[in-house]
């Protein structure tokens, strides 16, 4: 267990270490404990782009027509998906956002199953998904700094290899207005307990809430992304033989499966 403790002036501080919590208040010493990591991830070795993959389909559980990609899609609509049904991500792991361009809520889908929409809301606010692309993994251990202001001001809160489920815990308020991913990537929360709109945080400097998608600077709960099983490597060749097409794109390769009704999708 490593323990650190913010340096007693400037502004108040928080930092949390495998499990344990020491804030410091220009001269007071306050102590939290808490009992271990819920849902603990781990670090992750360095995953790249290339290496991922995820099913989409057309109807709720993996019915109807399916599209695989290998990278951004701006446009789901443009592939002919007016609505996506279901998902399995084989490889992932995945932001899908609500509207086209990556813009509106996000949804973070790591690597599993998803047999309708509500399994892959946090919100449970919308049922679209018109754009996805795949999350850049961090070969680094998991480590991020909360503000509670914009432009790295106020209190703030350090995390390292910990999932918080509830920042009040922690003797942190809900407030977050910037954030420094220095390690790792994380998924935000609008509410303890990882519920609300979810917000993913690649590495680097968030100086505005707005930088991560949110409206308001409310997380109440961050934890650690997981990462793609490392004996899942996908490729193109992956596709041979399964009866696909290969878009000409260098970046997005779709593979347009058959339904059972026997129509076919076409990129």
């Amino acid at each position: 267990m490593y323990i650190y403790i913010s340096p007693l002036r400037g502004p108040p501080s928080i930092t949390v270490f495998k499990g344990r919590s020491v804030s410091a208040f220009s001269g007071d010493h306050l102590n939290m404990s808490h009992s271990g990591a819920q849902g603990s991830i781990g670090s992750h070795p360095a995953t790249g782009l290339h290496n991922h993959k995820i099913y989409l389909y057309e109807y709720e559980n993996f019915q109807g027509s399916r599209m695989d990609l290998f990278g951004e899609c701006r446009n789901l609509c443009e592939k002919g998906f007016d609505r996506i049904g279901s998902i399995r991500v084989e490889c992932g792991p995945w932001v899908g956002y609500e509207q086209q361009n990556m813009t509106g809520e996000m949804f973070m889908l790591e690597k599993g199953e998803y047999p309708r929409w509500d399994t892959w809301s946090n919100s449970y606010r919308c049922d679209r998904m018109m754009s996805v692309r795949p999350v850049r993994m961090d070969p680094q251990d998991h480590k991020i700094c909360l503000y509670e202001c914009a432009n790295f001001e106020g209190r703030k809160m350090e995390v390292c290899d910990e999932d918080i489920p509830s920042l009040w815990s922690y003797g942190f308020q809900d407030r977050v207005g910037s954030i420094q991913v220095t390690g790792g990537t994380w998924v935000g929360y609008q509410y303890p307990g990882y519920r609300g709109y979810q917000y993913v945080l690649e590495l680097g400097p968030f100086k505005h809430w707005n930088e991560w998608g949110a409206h308001h600077p409310q997380i109440q709960s961050i934890r650690r992304s997981t990462t793609m099983d490392s004996s899942q490597i996908c490729s193109a060749v992956s596709l041979q033989g399964k009866g696909g097409t290969i878009s000409s794109s260098p970046r997005v390769y779709q593979a347009i499966s058959q339904s059972k009704n026997g129509r076919k999708k076409t990129a």
